[in-house]
Formats: structure tokens, sequence, C-alpha cells
């Protein structure tokens, strides 16, 4: 049966139309993700328009494009200039661009290649093999789990800005209460609208994000005239050849590194609103400390461009599954592909599998695809990044600007939007000049009607309180989320508290309390394991007598781009 549906959608996507549009996409992809300030979610919110007119398989592979484009781009700037492209590619420049400056620009970019495309292949492989699992765990959520998956995924992205932990939550608070402007979903009432019109039928998610994420940062791009009047690159022409031998067999050679990078960007996939920002500095920290020789990165070791690369573009398949089989999107793109299937009248959810399997296959079978075309474009892209450096940025701004408000108006022809546009510009360049992060509000914004629906139809049902902690996933995700608000601050005092020490073993504990509530054989399984592992992190840290050691890397603090 899985064979039939994996034959079917291969069919739907071997045609010279779609690969034609997929390496469209992944070429648009990779210069986007290469121009400082054009986000991959600006990118494939871009692609949404065009792809109205196209089947759901060809709209999708072409978004599917983008994205892995997109996620692979971010090293070109990143090693060459310095600047990273993308968020996901932060850590990418700690290593690349010391290796590119030292006089190896070629093998960096090879290796930053090669690890984007091992991970991506790696990711696409568990896709296939996790998804319809995990579709399957989605059939046991009810409305209590999955408002507390949301509290999870809202905790998870405010958690994520470190120090500014309650302008973090600010902002995801402030997320969620544009959520509520507009009609109530469930009994039709009209909430914050002040008596306008305009304002009754809500902010639409698109013009919020675009004007969120793409406006303030054009904005903070051309406030300084100084800086309006640049280009990326103010070194002219650049020659560069990547050695893809050499990188492929050093990649291979470390694949430890690899695997491990892959599987943490595709966990951190999976969570909801974590994203690839995120698994690239993990995985970086993680190769840091395992190398045998840590001193070394940050002067343009090859462990500290593979462990980020391969991380970022693993995550895309993580964030997949989460959207296609629970239908919460597991970052930014995967929102906006959300948008998409809606569009499209597929509505993602864990019988999405069962309910549409050549659509589904055809997704896995277009994330592969894309990774194997990102390949074989970037060396082109490179040599079309050398000339867009060379652009002031004013220019790219005014033609950024153009095609965000083009895309916005053409989604709805309403002319309300291009106001929400400019509204949530202003607000988004405000925020990020106070230290706001923008990651907490958006994700409010997108997941802000998923919670209040899924309270409202749990509380339709009972008004017990006590099902959100008696319902065993709903109970998993509280326990997650009540973690996760105090992981920063752990991570800060690792080694230094001793409080830190019982951090880890009272987690595993816990968690095992509601895998014991699920029942069955494997889950109880799994929750002894979870405590066995508990207990021995106990007994050393006892045997040693609670001895205190400063460990891991310095802090580092991620900037937006």
């Amino acid at each position: 049966m899985i064979l039939t549906d994996i034959v079917a959608a291969a069919g739907e996507l071997a045609t010279i139309e779609t690969i034609f549009l997929m390496m469209v996409g992944v070429t648009a992809g990779l210069i986007a993700g290469a121009v400082p300030g054009f986000t991959i979610a600006m990118a494939v919110v871009l692609t949404l328009p065009f792809t109205f007119g196209m089947d759901p398989v060809q709209g999708l592979a072409t978004m599917i494009g983008v994205f892995v484009g997109g996620l692979s781009g971010g090293l070109m700037s990143g090693i060459l200039t310095g600047i990273p492209g993308t968020p996901s590619s932060v850590a990418t420049t700690f290593d690349g661009f010391p290796m590119a400056r030292g006089g190896q620009p070629g093998l960096a970019l090879g290796l930053g290649v090669w690890s984007s495309f091992f991970g991506g292949t790696i990711s696409a492989i568990l896709l296939v093999a996790l998804a319809p699992q995990l579709a399957r765990i989605g059939l046991e959520f009810q409305p209590w789990d999955y408002f507390s998956l949301v509290l999870f995924a809202l905790t998870i992205t405010a958690s994520l800005a470190g120090e500014h932990l309650v302008k973090g939550l600010i902002a995801g608070a402030l997320g969620l209460l544009v959520a509520t402007i507009g009609e109530d979903d469930i009994n039709g009432v009209a909430r914050f609208n002040f008596g306008s019109d305009a304002l009754r039928q809500g902010f639409d998610f698109l013009p919020v994000l675009i004007g969120l994420f793409a406006f303030s940062q054009l904005l903070s791009d051309v406030r300084d005239r100084v800086m309006a009047r640049k280009s990326l690159s103010e070194g002219g022409a650049v020659a560069v050849r990547i050695e893809h031998r050499r990188a492929a067999a050093m990649v291979l050679k470390r694949w430890i590194n690899l695997l491990r990078s892959s599987f943490i960007g595709v966990f951190t996939g999976i969570l909801p609103a974590a994203g690839s920002s995120i698994s690239n500095i993990l995985a970086y920290d993680q190769a840091k400390k395992a190398s045998r020789e840590p001193e070394k990165f940050g002067t343009g070791h090859a462990d500290g461009i593979i462990a980020p690369e391969s991380a970022n573009n693993a995550t895309a398949g993580g964030a997949l599954i989460t959207m296609m089989a629970l239908g919460i999107p597991g970052d930014i793109v995967t929102a906006v592909m959300l948008g998409a299937l809606l569009i499209h009248d597929v509505i993602p959810s864990p019988s999405f599998i069962s309910d549409s399997p050549v659509l589904a296959y055809a997704i896995f079978l277009a994330f592969f695809v894309a990774n194997f075309l990102m390949l074989g474009l970037q060396s082109g892209a490179l040599r079309l990044f050398v000339l867009i450096t060379r652009v002031r940025m004013y220019v790219l701004a005014s033609v950024i600007l153009s095609y965000c408000a083009i895309g916005v108006f053409a989604l709805n022809n309403v002319e309300f939007d291009l106001w929400t546009l400019l509204l949530f510009g202003i607000l988004g360049y405000v925020m990020r000049n106070l230290g706001f992060p923008l990651a907490p509000m958006i994700l409010g914004v997108v997941l802000g009607n998923i919670a209040e629906l899924n309270l409202s139809r749990a509380f339709a049902i009972t008004t017990d309180l006590e099902m959100f902690v008696v319902r065993p996933w709903s109970l998993f995700f509280i326990i997650l989320a009540a973690f996760s608000v105090f992981f920063p601050r752990y991570q800060k005092l690792r080694g230094q508290r001793k409080w830190t020490l019982v951090y880890l073993p009272a987690l595993l504990a816990a968690l095992s309390v509601p895998m014991v509530m699920m029942g069955g054989i494997a889950r109880p399984l799994i929750a002894v394991v979870l405590l066995v592992m508990a207990g021995y992190m106990i007994w050393r840290r006892a045997r040693d007598g609670w001895r205190l050691e400063n460990a891991g890397m310095p802090e580092i603090h991620i900037e937006e781009t």
C-alpha cells in the first residue's frame, strides 16, 4: 500500500513542469537565503501568490524548493562576507568565514554545501520513516492536548530570548492579543474592532508576517544614509570555485558529527516554534563539546561548518513532520505552507497521511529531490550572489518592498492588508530597537487561533481544569513548557549552581509520569528507561560529592537578520 502511494506520488512529481518549478524555487531560495535581510520566510511568502493557480503538488513542491534552497543559501554570505544570510547560518560564520579568510573559501563552501545535502537527505529519510508513526500518535490528541502543545510552543519560543525572557513573553502575549482581534471563530462575536468593519475581519496572518519580518528589517537596513548607500560587498567580484570532491570526503570522514547534528536538527524541527535558527547553534555547541580539539573552533575548523549546516537543513524535515502529522507549524515557513494547503482545501491533521497519501508522499519526495537540486544549483547561485552583493542596499530594499506589497495585495485583493503591512512593519521596527524578539509574537499570531479554538472546545466538553493534567499528552507538554521556561537560566548557570545538577534528572523523572499514564507496553518501558537514566545521573553526581564544574561554551547572542 505504501509502495503504491509512493509510486503514485512519484508520478505526480516527475513531470517536466514540476521539476522546472522546483529548480526555479531552489534557485530563488539560494539567492534569498544569501541576501541578509531577505529571509527564507519572506521568500516563501512571496512565492505563495504564484502557487494559487497550481495544483497542490506543484505549489508545495515549489515552496519546498525555496525552503531547502534558502536554508543552504545563507552559508554563501556567511562564509564569503562574514554576514549570515539567515539566522539558520549564524553558527556557520564562526568557522566558515575564518576558513575563507585563511585562503580556503572553496573548501569552506564545499563543506557547507555537502553538509547541507547530507543533513537534508538524512532528514528526508527520517521524514518518510517517522511521519506516519507520529500521525498515529496525533490521533490520540484531544483539545486539551492541542492547547498544551501550543502553550509549549509559545513557551519554547519565548525562552529562546535568553536574558530577555520577559520581553519574549510580552511579545508572545502581544501576538496572542492580535490573534483575538476580529470575529470569534466559535460564536461569531466581534472583538476589539472598535466599530471598524476592517478590524472586524481581523488581521490576516501573511501581511502581519511580512510586516514584522520583512518591512521592519528593511527599515533597519536603510535608516542610516551611509549604510543605505553601501553594498553587501565592498570588494567587487569574488572568484570562488567550490571544492566538491575534497569537501565531500571530509564530511563523510566526520560521519559521527554529521549524524549527531542531523538528529539534533530533526528533533529541533519537530518541536513547534524552535526552527533552524536554534538547531544550528545547538549542533555547533555539541560538536565543540564532543571535539578532541575544541580550542580550534572559531579559527576555521571543518567540524564547525559541518555541524550547523547539516543541522539547519535537517530541521526542515522535522518541521514538515509536525505540520503534516499534527497540523501545527513547526516554524514560520511551514506556517506559510500550512496556509497554502488550506488555500487548496487540504487540511493537515493526524489523518492527513491516510486521507491524502499521494499528496503526503509527494511532499516527502519533493523534499528529497530538492536536496539534490540544491547540490547541483549551488555553484550557479554562487555566481549570481557575487553580482547581488554589489547592489546598494537602498536599491535592494526598494525592490524587496515592492514585491512584498504586490504579494500581500494579491492574496485577498484587500487594501486593508497593505495598511496591515505598514502598521506591523513600524511595530516590528520599534520592537527590534527596544530589544523585543519578533519570533514569539509571530508564533503567537499563528498559534493564537488554534489555542483559542481548542480551549473553547475543551471548555465546551467540560469546565474541569483537571483534564489538562490527567490527560497524558497534555501533562507531557505542560511539563516541557515548565522546564523550558527555566532552561535559559539553567544554560547560563550550568556548573555554577547546585540546582543545575538536578535539572536534567528532574526533567527525565517528570516526563516518565505521563509516559506511564499512556499505557500499553512501549511507553511504560520508555518511562522505565527515563527513570533509570535519571537515577544514574543522580548517582553519579552524589558519587562525585555534588561537585560543580564550569563547563560549556561561552554564551552566544543571536540577533535576527
